[in-house]
């Protein structure tokens, strides 16, 4: 099966600027989102993971090019080169622009910063020549300024609406000298409007589009990713007010340009360009709303008292504690005034929104002692389904008892994992069970550094499970990531009468995926990834604090497919609330049973039942390629069972337990093994 290309990777190592990758990662997310996941690499992914076959567009944004050069020249470059030409995608801002031509010619005769030479990448076959402009200096916005850039529109016919002209910010970019000269496989999309300070042949080119085998690569010499919003005032450099002014003036036409720009290169764009949602209130509430005032009484160590008012100020976030008829105090209306996140509040100009740092964002949980929230209050969660439904799934399940009784719902977070994991604090008060669920969250947490906004109609779900120490060797918590893996399924497949029968599956060790609806049913089965688990541990007070992190596309069908696109027509489209209280059911009883037993035959049968790797057969890269078939996992430490194979596929009677190294991309590449 080949898998779909939903992945834009910035690379972020040697030789790339922090601020430039902050750029990059700002515009490229507004503009792709939903339909991509922007992932920040470095090198050694570059280098060592298998990016190519999931990867749509590979980004390397500005800084130095001598250090790409330097981590990346050979083996790095043949990698990104054969991607390419086999039919990817390649942007360069600034240094990357460079990086793809054959030659780099700057700043010629400044010895200090002088750099000539041949690159191998070689999109481009002539010669990038800068600064266009005079003035760079390293690490300095000194030499940064506002160009108008002309728009070759000929070259945009098919890609959408495009400006004659636009302003965009420089900073020691290049222009791409006789890009037209003879040679079929470019095009110019844009020119300098002004004079050069190099010699920048007649097109004075700005922008490159470069055929190269079925791919392609658009290089650039000023950063049409830079957004006003993004640009902090500098007050020793002349003139930079102005700058600002401009890049804020025309960024409606820089922000068209760049979406041109992306579908040139085959990327399906967002035209509505998403703006990131304000974070809105938490709304704590139990099955019994008057333990929500035993639960704060186990939080008063941690909680302190400002003007009246009461704060939780753990690690990460500052919290507010208000009830629900005093949120609208004035203290509570200054902090939804100035921290820009009233939930009745207009969604601002996309344009005007810059990077946010949410850690300066104080977040609000209104505490609900005698009621549930109103439906007004949380119009995309309703709690009196969800509480029903948990006690209507209780009743087939009688070890189901406390899990989901508490509940923390906000319509857009941060990131529901985030906001446990990295608050010890208030993770250290919280009882197995508590669940933090979200509609939105604009800083969702995958494997490794992976971080994208979750749009609506995902289901968002983070749980702590307070696993005793004693525990952990009899009772490795390692397992859980597969009781959970087991309890999603199930819990779709028990959703109601009728869905048992949906295809969905499990890819080893934390990943759900489901039979690609759009594939004829004539074809072969082609599963596409529609969620995920994250784990996180922390120890306190002789438990393991577990943060187990659950997503699942349930009515949102970007960027691949979800849960609502398998159903047949007769059946209902799944609801968030109860499948939630349909996980934390199977969950916990699930996690009981563990606990009593440890992770029984009957528990590692029902994971085998839904998973996608019955006799699989893979590669030990590190014996030199052997091949191996997979035939379970341990019931010690939960690692992948593998049986070794010789000639004819037949078993050498060796076995091996292989775990993965968190590999970003395919688990199945880089195991690392032992003999058992």
């Amino acid at each position: 099966m080949t898998p779909r290309k939903l992945n834009v990777l910035i690379y972020t190592g040697t030789g790339s600027t922090v601020e430039s990758v902050k750029h990059a990662i700002y515009s490229l997310r507004r503009l792709l989102s939903p339909n991509y996941a922007v992932i920040p690499i470095t090198e050694t992914v570059l280098l060592k993971e298998p990016w190519a076959p999931t990867c749509a567009l590979l980004v390397f944004p500005g800084g130095a090019d001598l250090g790409y050069c330097r981590v990346l020249n050979g083996e790095g470059n043949s990698i990104i080169a054969q991607y390419v030409r086999r039919g990817g995608a390649y942007m360069g801002f600034c240094a990357g622009g460079y990086y793809g031509c054959k030659r780099c010619e700057f700043e010629i005769g400044n010895k200090a910063m002088e750099v000539i030479g041949s690159r191998e990448l070689a999109f481009f076959s002539g010669t990038c020549r800068g600064g266009a402009f005079k003035g760079f200096q390293y690490h300095s916005e000194g030499g940064a300024r506002a160009v108008r850039v002309n728009v070759v529109k000929d070259a945009f016919r098919g890609s959408g609406l495009v400006p004659e002209v636009f302003t965009s910010y420089y900073n020691g970019g290049g222009v791409f000298v006789d890009a037209l000269d003879g040679n079929s496989d470019v095009e110019v999309l844009a020119s300098y409007a002004g004079d050069v300070d190099v010699d920048g042949g007649r097109e004075k080119a700005a922008l490159v589009y470069c055929k190269v085998g079925q791919g392609a690569a658009i290089l650039t010499g000023p950063h049409p990713e830079f957004a006003a919003a993004n640009l902090n005032p500098q007050n020793g450099v002349e003139g930079y007010e102005e700058l600002i002014a401009a890049l804020r003036t025309d960024d409606d036409s820089r922000t068209s340009f760049l979406k041109a720009c992306l579908a040139k290169l085959g990327l399906e764009v967002n035209q509505e360009t998403s703006s990131v949602p304000s974070l809105s209130r938490l709304h704590l509430s139990s099955i019994s709303s008057s333990d929500v005032d035993d639960l704060l009484h186990t939080w008063e160590e941690i909680i302190t008292k400002e003007d009246g008012e009461e704060y939780i100020k753990a690690e990460g976030d500052t919290f507010h504690l208000q009830k629900p008829e005093t949120m609208w105090s004035v203290t509570g209306l200054k902090e939804a005034l100035t921290s820009d996140d009233s939930p009745d509040q207009k969604p601002s100009d996309a344009s005007s929104q810059g990077i946010i740092d949410y850690s300066t964002v104080v977040k609000r949980i209104v505490t609900h002692e005698t009621a549930w929230p109103e439906a007004k209050a949380t119009p995309y969660f309703n709690h009196n389904a969800f509480y029903s439904s948990l006690q209507e799934y209780r009743r087939s399940e009688p070890e189901a008892e406390e899990w989901g009784d508490f509940l923390m719902y906000g319509e857009v977070v941060t990131s529901t994992n985030t906001l446990l994991e990295k608050n010890f604090k208030l993770l250290s008060k919280l009882p197995s069970g508590f669940t933090l669920t979200a509609t939105t969250q604009v800083a969702g947490r995958g494997r490794g550094s992976n971080v994208w906004v979750s749009p609506a109609g995902s289901l968002i779900m983070s749980t702590v499970i307070n696993h005793p120490a004693h525990f952990a060797s009899s009772r490795p918590i390692v397992f859980i990531q597969y009781l959970a893996a087991i309890a999603i399924v199930q819990a779709i497949k028990g959703y109601d009468r009728g869905y048992d029968e949906l295809p969905v599956k499990l890819k080893w060790p934390n990943d759900i995926y489901a039979r690609d609806p759009r594939q004829p049913s004539s074809s072969p089965p082609s599963y596409v990834k529609i969620g995920g688990i994250l784990s996180n541990c922390s120890y306190s007070s002789g438990s393991y604090q577990i943060v187990l992190g659950i997503g699942l596309n349930t009515t949102n069908g970007r960027p691949t497919t979800s849960l609502d696109a398998l159903l047949p027509s007769h059946l209902a489209p799944f609801r968030t609330e109860k499948l939630t209280a349909g996980i934390l059911v199977r969950l916990e009883a699930l996690y009981k049973a563990f606990v009593r037993r440890g992770f029984t035959r009957d528990m590692e049968g029902a994971y085998y039942d839904h998973w996608l790797h019955g006799r699989q057969i893979v590669n030990l890269e590190a014996e030199g390629g052997v091949k191996a078939r997979i035939v379970g996992i341990t019931r010690d430490w939960g690692m992948l069972r593998a049986e070794e194979l010789g000639s004819g596929d037949r078993p050498t009677g060796k076995i091996w337990a292989l775990q993965s190294d968190e590999n970003s991309f395919d688990f199945f590449r880089g195991l690392v093994k032992r003999k058992i």
